[in-house]
């Protein structure tokens, strides 16, 4: 793991997937595995699936747990989020979107976003464009210029079996680095570290 940051990047990465084992926390897991082999980063994984029974009923911030309420902390304070979710009905799950709904208006200004997500098919991949950035331009948050959707058939189970897809995680990682460096305050230039692609 590289050397070059001053401290540790927190990285949030929330699955919006409502089920266990899910390909969705699987590309998540894969895209910060590929970002801790690039920069040092302290990783912290929200899960739907576990959470969403805490939030599901609440209709304001005040009406949630003490743990719903340290992982929104956790989201406001990150350096870098990796958001994902599973298509569902043509957009996000339900309880993705509802526990951002709580996030604080203005917490999310300039904060790099990497967007994943996955679905049953290519079709759907437009997820990206149409949910996500808009969502989180809402935020002003930064959403990094590649986002990864995985279909069905780039997972063997709940392995990553596809190379392309590999290939497009490393991809959005390398061209992301440049936002991400910006938070980071690296001690050298990003492009010392960076691959040609």
């Amino acid at each position: 793991m590289s050397e070059n940051v001053s401290s540790r990047l927190r990285v949030v990465a929330v699955s919006g997937s409502l089920h266990e084992p899910s390909k969705t926390t699987a590309l998540i897991r894969r895209i910060v595995a590929e970002l801790g082999e690039r920069i040092d980063i302290d990783v912290h994984l929200i899960e739907i699936s576990k959470i969403g029974p805490e939030f599901a009923g609440a209709l304001n911030r005040g009406q949630l747990p003490d743990s719903v309420e340290q992982e929104l902390v956790r989201i406001e304070q990150a350096d870098l989020l990796v958001v994902a979710s599973p298509v569902y009905r043509g957009s996000f799950t339900g309880l993705f979107k509802h526990l951002f709904d709580f996030v604080d208006q203005y917490a999310l200004v300039d904060t790099p976003v990497l967007l994943a997500a996955t679905g049953g098919g290519e079709r759907h991949a437009l997820i990206l464009e149409h949910s996500f950035r808009p969502l989180f331009g809402f935020f002003q948050a930064l959403t990094l210029p590649i986002g990864v959707y995985a279909s069905n058939s780039d997972f063997d189970g709940y392995e990553i079996r596809s190379e392309a897809l590999i290939q497009r995680i490393q991809l959005a990682v390398t061209r992301g680095l440049p936002v991400i460096a910006r938070r980071a305050s690296l001690d050298e230039p990003v492009s010392s570290y960076v691959g040609a692609w």
